[in-house]
């Protein structure tokens, strides 16, 4: 997710309109890429080479294991976990759009944000990632576990895994992979922000003009090519997030190839690296980039959208 121009929407809004323009823009997102988020998570946790040519791999391309998917358990499962995801898209958005307007309004103030535009993004886009992230780590970790299962499902409902997983793995489960997601996700969101801002100038050079529809194409193309460059740059982290994240829930993963249990980030980094090579680090890339080019172009395009309505309604 990323931020939009804090000079063009964010000053006319209170900061309730804007909490609510970045849960709604991430709400509607999360419904329409979360196929494609299954599919992602699917590719990270598989083990086994992303090959046909590997009869032990059970998903080889997007289109073959979205097959698969179907084949197996039906076209529910490409929503597997979209609750905790929408909780997610919904108290994410939320926070981060908050603190980045507070955050982007305070550089504001300082005689160094006309100077170092890039960096002052780059870094309030970082922070405030960081502070949605915290917030809503634990149910990043059941999403993962809801979406990563099989049938039969291991977790029926939103309450009973959380109840399995507090009673089974105590009150730290909701917590796993948060290290390499911290460490991913300032340079990730960062990136974004200060990515989105460096093409939309660019747009401007190549293509000068006016106009709403202009500004939403603006928005939407430069929102997915800052989704791409920081997705491509910090994705090996997010791989690492999603081997941990499922770590004693081997039993839901029996019938999806191998398993294997890490003791920490840089365990498993090794452990990817001997058994998967270079190439393990970036399983799941190709649905990640076209997830990120969505849902970072969209979520800048209907929340530039909301936001303008929310201001015009309340004036």
């Amino acid at each position: 997710m990323v931020g939009y121009d804090p000079k063009a929407d964010v000053r006319s809004n209170s900061k309730f309109e804007v909490a609510l323009a970045g849960s709604v823009s991430g709400f509607v997102t999360r419904a329409l890429i979360s196929p494609l988020d299954v599919i992602k998570i699917r590719f990270q946790l598989q083990i086994e080479r992303l090959s046909s040519s590997d009869p032990k791999a059970k998903y080889h391309g997007i289109f073959q294991a979205s097959k698969q998917i179907l084949k197996e358990e039906g076209p529910a499962a490409f929503w597997k976990g979209h609750i905790p995801a929408q909780i997610l898209s919904i108290g994410y958005g939320a926070v981060q759009f908050l603190s980045f307007e507070q955050l982007t309004e305070l550089a504001h103030r300082t005689s160094l944000y006309d100077a170092h535009e890039f960096s002052a993004h780059f870094v309030c886009g970082g922070l405030s990632a960081c502070m949605a992230t915290l917030a809503v780590h634990p149910v990043d970790v059941l999403r993962t576990r809801l979406a990563a299962q099989g049938e039969p499902k291991i977790y029926k409902t939103l309450r009973e895994a959380v109840m399995t997983m507090y009673r089974t793995e105590g009150p730290l489960v909701f917590y796993k992979g948060l290290a390499p997601t911290v460490i991913a996700i300032f340079p990730y969101a960062g990136l974004q922000f200060s990515c989105y801002r460096f093409l939309k100038h660019a747009y401007d050079w190549v293509l000068p003009g006016d106009g709403k529809q202009k500004g939403n194409l603006r928005s939407l193309l430069c929102g997915c090519g800052a989704g791409v460059i920081s997705k491509t740059l910090t994705y090996p982290l997010d791989l690492f997030k999603k081997r941990l994240q499922v770590a004693g829930f081997e039993q839901a993963r029996s019938t999806f190839g191998q398993v294997r249990s890490y003791r920490g980030l840089m365990d498993c980094t090794k452990q990817v690296l001997q058994d998967e090579g270079t190439q393990g680090f970036f399983k799941g890339l190709s649905p990640s980039l076209l997830k990120a080019a969505l849902s970072t172009g969209f979520m800048l395009t209907w929340n530039s959208l909301f936001s303008l309505r929310v201001s015009l309604n309340s004036r």
